[in-house]
């Protein structure tokens, strides 16, 4: 298993106006989100925002704290949304488990949990997609299907 990350910096709106596509590419594009058996993310200076990628392929992939949050444990001091874009996966949190098929969402409180990733399947891997920020409180964890969606309807087909 290996926890990938890289750190982003914030841009003056004044200075990103002279960015070539090279530039914005670089800094604000983020490529690398899932590897297999890996947990990709980007610690971002906006917000201290943490955007990134879990697809366990066999594995059990764990949520490790990097350096910039100078924390021992992810979720100290930090909330997260997790989304599976891919097939039907399980996230361990703590003692906690949740399985989340495609198009599920899971929100994650802030706590010393460990968190671990794992797909039902390594030939059809969930792919969770995850961001996150600092907590000042603990609110509950909470799993939300589509049926749990407010779905607004918007705009019209001609």
């Amino acid at each position: 298993m290996k926890t990938n990350y890289e750190i982003r910096y914030a841009a003056h709106p004044e200075d990103a106006k002279s960015y070539d596509t090279k530039r914005i590419r670089r800094d604000f594009l983020i490529e690398k989100v899932f590897t297999p058996n890996e947990v990709n993310m980007v610690y971002s200076m906006y917000d201290r925002m943490v955007v990134g990628g879990a697809m366990p392929c066999g594995e059990v992939l764990k949520l490790e704290a990097i350096d910039p949050l100078k924390q021992p444990i992810f979720l100290r001091n930090r909330e997260m949304g997790l989304y599976n874009v891919g097939g039907p996966g399980v996230v361990k949190i703590g003692k906690d488990q949740f399985e989340l098929d495609f198009k599920e969402a899971l929100y994650l409180g802030s706590g010393d949990r460990e968190v671990t990733f794992e797909s039902k399947d390594a030939k059809h891997p969930a792919k969770f997609y995850f961001n996150s920020l600092t907590a000042h409180r603990n609110y509950p964890d909470k799993k939300v299907t589509k049926k749990d969606a407010v779905v607004a309807e918007m705009g019209s087909l001609e």
